[in-house]
């Protein structure tokens, strides 16, 4: 027979959402349809897990635990979720896919609670295969992931990445998300192995961690998009190659070439990478390709020598490094 429909009362409004409770909502459906399945763990962990990310400090100490190893509020939901991978493994499933959408705790006060929405990837994208299909899992199917359940809540398209992450992710494979040095969305990466091995965890493991209150909200109130703009006019392509230094970051390049012109360039990407040889020791060649699309008018010569002057500039302001000849 099933379950009946639940009956609404006459004259009873239907309860309304918050944004930030529609958010929630939206995250967790996305990371269930990304192939995540769903973990509801208690707010108490033990001070050891909560030290290795950040916690287990006498702020967030209770005084009546329950038990020896629930005697912290959690900092992060990413201790359970490996606590729970952990017990997996030691039964025999290798392969995992979990997340959590919950509160986090800095402290005992009122506003020292924050929402979180993590995940955590362990093992092989899926069994083993005679083409070689199955791979370890790594830092971009979980950067792929959260980039997903970002567009879902509405964040912004354009982000900037940095590796200023926590001690808990390894420090060369990790990302920050965003707008602006001080507005961090999201991080994803691999965890460190220091922290797997506290946890019992047979790694290589990711995850990511989302702060839905710091993604802004839109302008306007809707769910429909924005009309789709297209222009009729040709695109102009342009490949800068520079030299630089070995540790300078990509993305710095990338983030220099786009704030050249930013309604006309519409995209910047990294083609070519070439280390050693003639450019010495401690050197690098970074290539890109601008993209620039006029909205209004036709490009001359004259405005695409401007605009890729601009690049030149601000890339070499940026980085310090010259332009390849």
């Amino acid at each position: 027979q099933g379950r009946p429909l639940p009956r609404l009362t006459p004259g009873v409004p239907k309860p309304v959402l918050s944004a930030m409770q529609r958010r929630e909502a939206i995250a967790r459906r996305t990371c269930a349809a990304l192939g995540y399945n769903e973990c509801v763990s208690y707010s108490f962990i033990d001070q050891a897990s909560a030290a290795s990310f950040g916690g287990g400090t006498d702020d967030t100490r209770l005084e009546n635990p329950i038990s020896a190893d629930m005697s912290h509020m959690r900092p992060s939901l990413l201790p359970a979720l490996l606590q729970a991978a952990a017990r997996n493994q030691a039964r025999g499933f290798a392969d995992m896919a979990l997340f959590e959408v919950g509160p986090v705790f800095t402290g005992g006060e009122p506003g020292e609670q924050h929402l979180q929405v993590s995940g955590v990837l362990v093992g092989r994208t899926g069994p083993k295969d005679v083409h070689g299909a199955s791979r370890n899992v790594d830092l971009f199917d979980v950067k792929a992931d959260i980039e997903a359940i970002l567009a879902s809540i509405g964040a912004p398209a354009k982000v900037q990445i940095n590796r200023n992450g926590d001690e808990w992710w390894h420090p060369g494979r990790h990302g920050q998300i965003c707008l602006g040095p001080q507005k961090v969305l999201a991080v994803f990466g691999e965890i460190h192995p220091r922290v797997l091995n506290a946890l019992d965890v047979k790694g290589p493991a990711m995850g990511f961690t989302l702060w839905p209150a710091n993604v802004p909200l839109p302008r306007k109130a809707g769910s429909t998009r924005p009309a789709l703009s297209v222009s009729a006019l040709q695109a102009v392509e342009r490949d800068f190659a520079f030299v630089v230094d070995a540790g300078v970051d990509a993305l710095m390049l990338v983030n220099a070439a786009m704030g050249a012109d930013k309604t006309l360039i519409d995209d910047v990407r990294v083609f070519d990478e070439f280390i050693g040889g003639a450019l010495g020791e401690g050197k690098k060649s970074l290539a890109l390709t601008v993209r620039m699309q006029p909205s209004d008018k036709t490009l001359k010569d004259a405005d695409i020598e401007a605009v890729s002057n601009k690049v030149i500039e601000k890339v070499t302001k940026a980085t310090g490094g010259v332009l390849r000849g």
